[in-house]
């Protein structure tokens, strides 16, 4: 039977999120230098989004770019930001054509002003797309984005616009990054690596986590479809007992 065939559309994860590691190992294992991984790493993202979207994924979240990324050597950063623009520019008419809405969640205003326009003029002209959602995490940090939401909630009931009583795990949600996305599901990372790295904290309460070995830029359909596969046969108990659920 082919690998894809195994999967159960009805028990398909409504939100896959992605942590895109090892671009730069990638390259260095081929004695390249690190851009260079994240140019290929690029081809991945397109495998991995048309995949989902034919399969019938709903919301699939890349973590491109963390708050931290923007320590690392300038020319790394320069180089990952002209990927982002190149990106957007020639990947708007494959959005259209698969009917995906583009998000972007973090804190958008640290991108330069160039990928910033970019990445605003694909959201707008992909606003009404329904097949699926594809979010971009750029300068996001899940610490980041929980300490706003408790300043503006700290604000909001200092001004008596809403009262300590209320707050609530609805309340929270609503003032996330993530407030018009559900929660994760299935959490990937690829490399081999095994932890968050700041990304979702709040939202991949009761994800799956999936860890591969594999290199980001040799990330392709058959690793997704394995991930899903997996998923699908792990029992998701939220608290529960097996026999509570069965």
């Amino acid at each position: 039977m082919n690998i894809k065939d195994q999967i159960q559309p009805k028990k398909l994860p409504s939100h896959v999120a992605i942590i895109m590691d090892g671009n730069g190992r990638w390259a260095k294992q081929k004695g390249m230098l690190r851009v260079i991984g994240h140019e290929n790493g690029t081809k991945s993202v397109r495998d991995v989004v048309e995949a989902s979207a034919e399969i019938g994924i709903e919301n699939l979240t890349l973590y491109a770019f963390s708050t931290e990324n923007w320590k690392r050597p300038k020319l790394e950063v320069q180089t990952l930001m002209r990927l982002l623009v190149k990106s957007l520019k020639r990947e708007i008419k494959t959005l259209r054509d698969n009917n995906i809405r583009l998000l972007a969640i973090g804190n958008l205003n640290d991108l330069p002003k160039k990928a910033h326009q970019e990445l605003l003029e694909v959201i707008e002209k992909t606003k009404n797309n329904t097949r699926m959602t594809l979010t971009l995490a750029l300068s996001y940090g899940s610490r980041e984005e929980i300490v706003n939401v408790v300043k503006e909630l700290t604000n909001k009931v200092k001004n008596n616009i809403i009262s300590v009583e209320n707050i609530d795990e609805s309340i929270i949600n609503k003032h996330l990054y993530t407030q018009d996305l559900p929660d994760v599901d299935l959490l990937i990372r690829t490399s081999g690596e095994q932890r968050i790295s700041n990304f979702l904290l709040w939202q991949i309460a009761y994800a799956e986590l999936y860890f591969t070995d594999i290199l980001w830029p040799d990330f392709k359909k058959k690793d997704l479809y394995e991930a899903l596969i997996n998923y699908q046969n792990r029992e998701r108990r939220f608290g529960k007992t097996s026999e509570q659920l069965r």
